[in-house]
């Protein structure tokens, strides 16, 4: 077996339930709200606050920045240290004359003109994939979920497989790219998800030697080089012993991001109590989830979600109030509430262009209420919560 699985398994089996690592991507924009490649003039800036510096990451665009939470004990430690550290990225960018956007695509800006950022990592992913990674400039929220034990790990994953379609139904803030409407909810997930290879929903694997044996064989194969290379939308993530949930655009305000955060957490501790208690849950065909993501996609909460048990469509408005009855025990047990808006990101936007608003007034009024909210003082959000 490759020596990183064997670490990978012993992390998982060091790994503590329930442990939150919460990870922000934001466009790096100019004065016309447009991208600009300063992610390596932050980068340096950065370096300067001990802090910052270890929480920002380059992500594929030079125009682009992420910032981490690091490991919380509990999704409250995560909040606490991602509001902090989200606070000093807010200020560093002012500093430097640049805004930040939260939206799942950019609305205009031309992907041909992106820089991708020189690291080892994404030089590798620029030769193997060429025009999908340049045709990705998207932005999204992940959430790291610690879970003990590897097998254990897996079959969380399998479980949250029907998942993942309503969390992006719930999250889908992309409606405008290259100019225009695109028509879809979630644009991000047409140019990322449906194009990069090994993304999307997985397999259900079953137990931890059945994904060791995947992952040996993509690497045997030469088809990856790190494990990383696997951007499937939810994964045992096998540096940090956690299950990661990558399906949702970026939130345009920092209550929504954490409204997600906090309901992501309570569906991964669902899975793994029902899990634990031996709950059955049939591993449901990938080709029927593939039909729920792409309704999430194109209509996002506009539209209808099938229930894939019952063979019946039902409206998409009622994803959160579907998860929330199906995450409530373990919300109770750990003390999670979740507060979302009725309309998402996508809804919102649409409602402004069709009110009259053009697309830059729109998505300058997005960047506005990105910077309030994400730059916002801790007192502020816990006020609004």
């Amino acid at each position: 077996m490759d020596p990183s699985l064997d670490s990978a398994r012993a992390a998982f089996d060091a790994s503590v339930d329930f442990t939150v690592g919460l990870e922000e991507e934001f466009a790096v924009l100019g004065d016309d709200l447009g991208l600009v490649p300063r992610f390596e003039e932050l980068r340096v800036a950065a370096g300067a606050d001990p802090v910052l510096a270890e929480s920002i990451s380059g992500e594929l665009i030079a125009s682009e920045i992420e910032i981490r939470s690091g490991r919380g004990e509990d999704l409250g430690a995560a909040l606490v240290a991602q509001r902090d550290r989200r606070r000093r990225l807010f200020t560093l960018a002012a500093e430097h004359g640049v805004q930040l956007g939260a939206s799942g695509t950019h609305p205009w800006s031309d992907y041909r003109e992106q820089p991708i950022i020189d690291t080892e990592h994404y030089r590798r992913v620029e030769e193997g994939l060429k025009y999908v990674a340049w045709r990705n400039n998207t932005f999204s929220l992940h959430v790291h979920v610690g879970i003990h034990g590897a097998d254990r790990a897996v079959r969380v994953c399998d479980r949250l497989r029907p998942v993942l379609p309503l969390l992006l139904a719930i999250s889908a803030s992309s409606p405008f790219l290259d100019g225009r409407d695109s028509g879809l909810a979630s644009a991000r997930t047409q140019i990322f998800t449906k194009s990069f290879p090994r993304c999307g929903i997985p397999d259900p694997f079953g137990s931890w030697d059945a994904f060791a044996q995947y992952v040996e064989f993509l690497t045997r194969t030469r088809s990856i080089v790190e494990y990383t290379q696997v951007w499937w939308s939810v994964r045992p993530h096998i540096a940090f012993g956690t299950v990661e949930l990558r399906i949702c655009d970026a939130q345009l305000t920092a209550a929504e991001s954490e409204g997600l955060a906090a309901l992501i957490v309570g569906c991964v501790a669902q899975a793994a109590y029902e899990l634990d208690a031996g709950i059955p849950r049939a591993d449901i065909p990938g080709r029927l989830l593939e039909e729920n993501l792409w309704r999430a996609t194109r209509y996002g909460l506009d539209g209808e979600l099938l229930d894939l048990e019952r063979g019946e469509p039902y409206p998409a408005a009622q994803a959160i109030d579907r998860l929330l009855r199906w995450t409530a025990p373990a919300r109770a047990e750990l003390g999670i509430e979740v507060a979302l808006p009725a309309r998402n990101g996508a809804q919102r936007q649409r409602q402004l262009l069709e009110g009259g608003a053009s697309l830059a007034e729109v998505y300058a009024a997005m960047v506005a209420e990105t910077r309030e909210t994400y730059a916002g003082t801790l007192e502020a959000h816990e006020m609004k919560r």
